[in-house]
């Protein structure tokens, strides 16, 4: 493991089982490196966080990594030579046939002392990291209007009220079905995130989003904090706006935060722009972070179902019946089909920067990603659009794109999104969203993006660095602002799945 690594470190091998090693920094061709007690000739020069071969690998053998097929070998490998896009190919196809294999995975509580944070307890029984406005425009043409009203929200936001935040979007009209469906759902489910201590639903009057079928989709009992406003039926909009907004603001002034358990966190998932770093060191930190929320009696969502292609069955393994696993492995068969429907390949993802940084196959990425997850069971399965309704770890559906994912997460339910990255991103959501660098290069170069450096694990080792983020994290839980919120990056991210009419 990694905290048994000794100093320096320059290379890293997950399992003995592996046919490659990571080079932690550049490393010359013609060097010497010591991997597992083996001494490794490299033939070519290896950037840092890219792969070279500790074992023969003869062509059209599968090539492992994370005690897993990565691809195939598009030609022999010899020992030291670089690994990557020129000499393996990804195995992906399209659908696959799974079985339950009738043991069902259990949750473990932790013992121990019980964590806590400071979140405001909503009615419900939910606890939100967060108390504020949020408008919500059903379409994209008053999509401004509500920027504008959050601005002027802002100067009158009373002191215990976070920010009165817009999302806009280009959404809710000239939509149809499966896709207008989802637009609303995702809408309705922000509604009703913890974070959110009042929401104005604003509407024009013409569009297919109707206000009135969206507020059949919200509880009665959760109506207290949130308004509505018809724009076309005002004559002063802005007016109409402002009234509503004070209106809550009085309402969320009474609002306090309290110490609650760690249980009451729910915790998003996610990574984006990464690099071979992020499966060695961010996302398995992000990963004991989930099992340290769901061993409390807390929930994780993990989502970017295309990034688990080719990873499925360690999830698969972890059901907790045979119910949720068919639900997972239909999940997984449904998104491939809508890529080979489309006429697209399952195996196009990694992005360009993915590879730039070391990742050469979806099943390595995918590898790597679900390490997020941690150890925890898998107890539900959600579509998209959908509330998060139990404990654990919940898979969610939703792609693999930024905006899209990290809005899914929190219309799911997150209250505080964990988001790994190996190339950086300024990218936030409605709610905190914290950037952890997989390598301290990343750190150092982008320190107004980072929120914690997950490097760390190389110097703390794993257990170390995992206190450390725990507590960051239940910091900014308890109010602290994530480097997003402190650079006002905020936005949200729709599914376009069907026609534009």
């Amino acid at each position: 493991m990694v905290e048994t690594l000794s100093k320096p470190v320059n290379v890293m091998r997950i399992s003995a089982e592996d046919d490659v090693a990571v080079a932690l920094a550049p490393l010359e061709a013609g060097t010497d490196v010591a991997v597992d007690g083996q001494v490794v000739h490299l033939l070519d020069a290896i950037p840092a966080g890219h792969k070279f071969a500790v074992a023969q690998v003869a062509a059209g053998s599968p090539v492992r990594r994370y005690r897993a097929p990565i691809g195939l070998a598009t030609r022999d490998i010899a020992v030291g030579e670089h690994v990557h896009t020129h000499n393996v190919h990804t195995a992906l196809s399209g659908e696959k046939a799974y079985a339950f294999s009738g043991a069902a995975a259990e949750t473990k509580h932790a013992s121990g002392p019980e964590r806590t944070f400071r979140g405001y307890v909503r009615p419900d029984g939910s606890v939100g990291t967060r108390n504020e406005l949020w408008i919500l425009p059903t379409v994209g043409c008053v999509g401004r209007l509500g920027e504008r009203l959050a601005a002027k929200g802002n100067l009158i936001a009373p002191e215990n009220v976070d920010g009165v935040h817009a999302f806009n979007h280009p959404f809710g009209c000239s939509q149809l079905g499966a896709d207008l469906d989802g637009t609303a759902a995702v809408i309705a489910s922000l509604a009703l995130n913890p974070n959110a201590g009042g929401v104005l639903l604003l509407g024009l009057g013409c569009e297919s989003n109707q206000l009135e079928e969206l507020l059949k989709r919200i509880p009665e009992d959760r109506r207290d904090r949130l308004r509505v406003l018809r724009a076309q039926s005002e004559s002063d909009e802005f007016a109409a706006g402002q009234a509503l907004i004070g209106e809550l603001l009085d309402l969320m002034a009474q609002d306090r935060r309290e110490e609650v358990p760690l249980a009451k966190l729910r915790l998003g998932v996610k990574c984006g722009g990464s690099d071979a770093m992020s499966g060695l060191t961010a996302n398995p930190l992000i990963g004991l972070m989930a099992d340290a929320v769901t061993e409390a009696g807390g929930a994780a969502i993990l989502t970017e179902i295309p990034e688990i292609f080719g990873a499925e069955n360690l999830l698969l393994e972890r059901a907790t019946s045979e119910e949720v696993f068919d639900k997972l492995s239909t999940l997984v068969n449904s998104f491939k089909r809508y890529f080979l429907d489309h006429g697209e390949p399952v195996s196009e993802n990694p992005s360009p920067g993915n590879i730039a940084g070391g990742i050469t196959t979806l099943e390595e990425k995918s590898l790597g990603a679900v390490q997020k997850g941690g150890l925890a069971p898998v107890c539900d399965v959600i579509g998209y659009g959908e509330r998060l309704s139990q404990e654990g770890l919940t898979v969610l559906e939703a792609p693999g794109n930024d905006a899209v994912s990290t809005t899914a997460l929190a219309a799911a339910g997150a209250t505080i999104t964990l988001f790994s990255t190996g190339r950086g991103t300024p990218l936030g959501s409605p709610v905190p969203t914290v950037k952890i660098a997989s390598n301290h290069a990343l750190a150092e170069r982008k320190p107004g993006w980072i929120d914690f450096d997950a490097g760390l694990v190389l110097d703390l080792g794993m257990a170390g660095a995992a206190d450390v983020l725990l507590d960051r994290i239940i910091a900014i839980a308890s109010g602290e602002p994530a480097r997003n919120e402190s650079n006002d990056e905020r936005a949200i991210g729709i599914w376009k799945r069907g026609v534009t009419l």
